[in-house]
């Protein structure tokens, strides 16, 4: 398989596999009906949680998440971002457990249907997952990281066109272009249409994070393996 770069937001040492990191550690809503003070400790908890694990904590932000299960049980978000850091550090057999946990708590949580698919195409069973990105697509039609996975996982299956159509549709929604660009391009690349794959391999360098930009640990990554499939489409070997 090729490289998959949302399976894991890039702290992931598998670079072929990197899990999509949801946008906040904040639920949308909050369980239970605790005071004021307790929703605040709540949110500085998941706040701090974020933080650690950006910073590659995942042993703190584990127990944090934990802490937070553990006063609201029912919390499907809390569970389910514990998951996504479980993943990161590779514990995936826990990941897979919170995701599963966090559906059965709200089975309408499109982003634990989302890692769960990023679980599944990282252990290669890429039907289940496309399963799974659909029911997250399914709940959330404007799931662009969904549509992007979902693209990369029909590269890998060998489905190009399916796969472009894909990327397509979640440049539709003004997010991530770098990334989506950069997917497109490998797509193109691996069909044999060597001209559309360098239009988007360099559109997609304009986008991504360069050398001196490095909070966005996976465009950063992308950006090097960019270079690289630039490099070989580029060279004067490639066309002898």
């Amino acid at each position: 398989m090729d490289i998959h770069s949302f399976l894991a937001l890039g702290e992931q040492e598998n670079i072929r596999y990197k899990l999509v990191k949801n946008k906040s550690l904040y639920p949308q809503e909050h369980g239970g009906r605790g005071t004021v003070e307790s929703y605040v400790e709540d949110n500085y908890l998941r706040s701090c949680a974020l933080e650690s694990a950006q910073q590659g904590d995942y042993s703190k932000a584990i127990a944090l998440l934990s802490q937070l299960i553990y006063r609201h049980p029912q919390n499907a978000v809390d569970y389910n971002n514990r998951g996504l850091i479980y993943f990161q550090s590779g514990e995936t057999q826990k990941a897979l457990g919170d995701y599963n946990t966090a559906l059965q708590l709200n089975p309408h949580l499109a982003s634990a249907y989302n890692n769960r698919a990023n679980y599944h195409a990282a252990c290669g069973e890429l039907a289940v997952a496309l399963t799974d990105y659909d029911l997250a697509l399914d709940l959330n039609p404007r799931h662009v990281r969904a549509w992007i996975n979902r693209g990369i996982t029909l590269r890998d299956l060998g489905q190009y066109y399916e796969a472009v159509e894909n990327f397509e549709t979640a440049l539709l929604f003004g997010q991530l272009e770098g990334h989506i660009w950069a997917e497109r391009g490998r797509t193109y690349h691996l069909w044999g249409d060597w001209n559309c794959a360098i239009a988007d391999y360099s559109r997609a360098l304009t986008q991504l994070p360069s050398l001196n930009s490095s909070r966005d640990v996976s465009g950063y990554r992308l950006h090097l393996q960019l270079e690289t499939w630039l490099n070989e489409l580029l060279s004067p070997e490639h066309f002898n």
